[in-house]
């Protein structure tokens, strides 16, 4: 049961890798084809779009999961630490409230407003099968920022953007090494 639930937590992540091994083979794939055959597969290079549209949407998710998205934090500077996390939470309620929001009206157009006979130019299948992305990752991604402000605020993790470096860190390591 627990390696379902690792499963789960990394969803995003294997769905970003796999989605980015597929679309980068089947471009290089298209790549020799018409390279040494001078032929072309007109289907893949639209699901090759469809695959990275779909990469992009799951690896924003995935950002949110890493509290990795990008925030003004210069004023943050200017205030206590502890109020920070608070600041930031105050700031993530509108986020998911935009999210809800997308979330509703990218279901209803798909399901309600979307053209029935709308549909693949070279694949052939309805493109509400690539719109259904949107609610399914916009879900996703709140879910992630409420899970980040969960860990924030109540189990007191630290959730810092894993590559952001605090130059000021750098730079005492750096004068406590010379000395």
């Amino acid at each position: 049961m627990n390696r379902f639930w690792s499963f789960v937590d990394n969803l995003e992540s294997y769905l970003c890798r796999t989605l980015l091994a597929t679309f980068v083979c089947l471009l290089f794939l298209q790549v020799v084809v018409r390279t040494l055959f001078n032929f072309s597969f007109s289907w893949l290079e639209e699901l090759t779009v469809y695959m990275f549209v779909w990469f992009v949407f799951f690896g924003a998710s995935y950002a949110a999961k890493m509290a990795a998205h990008n925030r003004v934090t210069f004023q943050f500077k200017f205030l206590p630490a502890s109020a920070i996390k608070y600041i930031e939470a105050f700031a993530d309620l509108f986020w998911i409230a935009f999210n809800v929001v997308f979330i509703y009206l990218s279901i209803d157009f798909i399901f309600n407003k979307m053209n029935k006979f709308q549909s693949s130019q070279t694949m052939g299948f309805h493109l509400s099968w690539v719109y259904i992305v949107l609610p399914i990752a916009f879900s996703l991604m709140t879910f992630r920022v409420l899970q980040v402000n969960y860990k924030k605020l109540v189990l007191k993790q630290d959730m810092r953007d894993p590559d952001a470096i605090d130059l000021d860190e750098v730079k005492s390591e750096i004068e406590r090494g010379e000395s």
